[in-house]
């Protein structure tokens, strides 16, 4: 018993020195994860905050193209004034500054045209544009996508001034569409491996993505409504103005490396977890088939040493019957000598695969019962209830069978004591199995130690083995394939063992 007890407590001191391994090492992963999160964080804010500085430089850059342009038209304008006052000035007018200001413009391509469209003059224009005499819609296109500048040269007569931006405001232009696009590639495509999704001022299209992000999470308006409102519960949205696209919205979320050491110490523990069960399986598994194969040859050498001196005992009383022919005391011992037979018998199919013959139950039950109600004080009342509709036939082996009911009964007796008590047998069945239930009304178990009263060497008598359940559990569940159990127990309130077959 001692040793149960033991291992209970060194069972429940592993399980809980592993808990607290488990909940210190859970504690630690929760604190680096934390910092590893806020480190994460401070990363993307300061990535952020780049981003956001970028966006107003290109922003800039922008607004000073904008005003490069209202710049250039302005000169335009006054480029058209000078070639008006030059065409209307008189003959004693200073035309120096007005000279100054057409032969100034060496960079932006005008093209003049009368009212019917014919080219009357062109300035910094490729041989294509110079060599036209009518401007038709096609080359207007082409050309500009300003309105031109109206003018009035003489009395009613117009003329019209179409320009374009000069090559160095292209090449300018050129120079921030690609920083743009530069600006745009460092934000998808950032070291963090954040995923990351640049939308419009409505977060309906997306004008850029990158990270961990897939093409399918955002596609479909839904998806993208999805995908948005996850990363929006995540972190805030970063609000910054893009050329061609005011109010932009850059959205994104922790990394997939963040993410992944998020579950890693569940499934680290699960593993290990499963390891260690499958492990401790395995083991219990080995250890009950060699404590098996130590019973059984136990059982076989018992079953051996008896047989010896039980064959010697049979030829003696059968030597002295012929000199005491008329002595009644050979038949007590005769009694004694097939009850040692009897032993050694059962000792020996435990040991061995025992066969088994068609038999009834309710048989065996009656006959165990006859037996040991001569062997047992009248203080000890037997009770047999029989609630099968029709009799069955189970494949057992009658000395076995006889020994385990025996066995519960002496186990029933001992718990009653010397007071007054019952045995009771219920049998009863179900669509596939037959159920023996055997009652008393004993002290009682307690039911931290329900569990371990089949374990060999538990007994709770001073001078107890602790094989009898033991036993009874072997030739039940390793040799008859059934079932054995305690179903209900209480101290004081005695004990109810239950047996499940299967049927024939």
């Amino acid at each position: 018993m001692n040793i149960y007890s033991q291992k209970r407590s060194w069972k429940l001191f592993l399980v809980t020195f592993a808990f607290v391994i488990v909940v210190v090492s859970l504690w630690y992963t929760n604190r680096f994860l934390n910092n590893l999160a806020l480190e994460e964080q401070r990363q993307i804010r300061i990535w952020a905050k780049a981003i956001s500085q970028k966006a107003e430089l290109v922003n800039y850059t922008e607004h000073l193209f904008d005003d490069l342009r209202q710049k250039e038209r302005r000169y335009v304008n006054l480029w058209a004034q000078a070639i008006k006052h030059l065409g209307t000035a008189g003959e004693n007018e200073d035309i120096t500054f007005y000279t100054e200001v057409v032969s100034g413009n060496q960079d932006i391509p005008v093209l003049v045209t009368d009212e019917e469209g014919n080219v009357t003059a062109t300035k910094n224009l490729n041989n294509y544009y110079s060599s036209i005499k009518q401007l038709s819609d096609s080359n207007l296109n082409q050309f500009t996508n300003y309105k031109p500048i109206k003018i009035n040269y003489y009395e009613d007569r117009i003329n019209f001034i179409y320009y374009r931006n000069s090559s160095s405001y292209y090449r300018l232009k050129r120079t921030l569409d690609d920083y743009t696009e530069i600006f745009l590639n460092e934000v998808v495509k950032n070291s963090l491996s954040t995923p990351v999704l640049i939308t419009d001022s409505t977060q309906t299209n997306v004008l850029s993505f990158g990270g961990n992000l897939d093409s399918s999470e955002i596609s479909g308006s839904s998806r993208l409504a999805s995908r948005i409102a996850a990363m929006r519960a995540e972190n805030t949205a970063i609000v910054v103005d893009l050329p061609g696209s005011p109010h932009s919205y850059i959205f994104y979320e922790n990394s997939q490396l963040f993410t992944e050491l998020k579950w890693f110490p569940l499934i680290f523990f699960f593993v290990i977890s499963l390891f260690l069960i499958l492990s401790y399986t395995l083991f219990s598994f080995s250890r009950r088939s060699e404590q098996s194969k130590v019973w059984a040859g136990m059982a076989k050498e018992t079953a051996h040493q008896l047989g010896t001196p039980i064959s010697s005992l049979m030829g003696w009383i059968e030597v002295l019957k012929m000199k005491f022919p008329d002595e009644e005391a050979f038949k007590e011992m005769n009694k004694d000598i097939n009850r040692l037979t009897l032993v050694s018998e059962r000792f020996s199919k435990i040991g061995s695969v025992p066969n088994f013959n068609d038999e009834d139950p309710v048989e065996i039950i009656e006959s165990v019962i006859s037996y040991m109600k001569v062997r047992t004080a009248e203080r000890i009342e037997y009770i047999f209830i029989n609630n099968m509709n029709q009799k069955h036939l189970l494949k057992l082996n009658r000395h076995l069978m006889v020994w385990v009911f025996e066995n519960l009964f002496r186990n029933a007796i001992d718990a009653i004591g010397t007071h007054k008590g019952k045995i009771k047998v219920y049998i009863t069945e179900n669509e596939n199995d037959l159920i023996i239930d055997v009652s008393d009304t004993g002290k009682g178990i307690a039911k931290a130690k329900q569990k371990s009263i089949f374990n060999p060497g538990y007994s709770t008598k001073k001078r107890g083995w602790g094989l009898g359940l033991s036993l009874v559990k072997r030739i039940i569940v390793e040799q008859h394939k059934g079932k054995i159990f305690v179903k209900a127990s209480a101290p004081n309130e005695g004990t109810t063992f239950r047996m499940v077959f299967r049927k024939s």
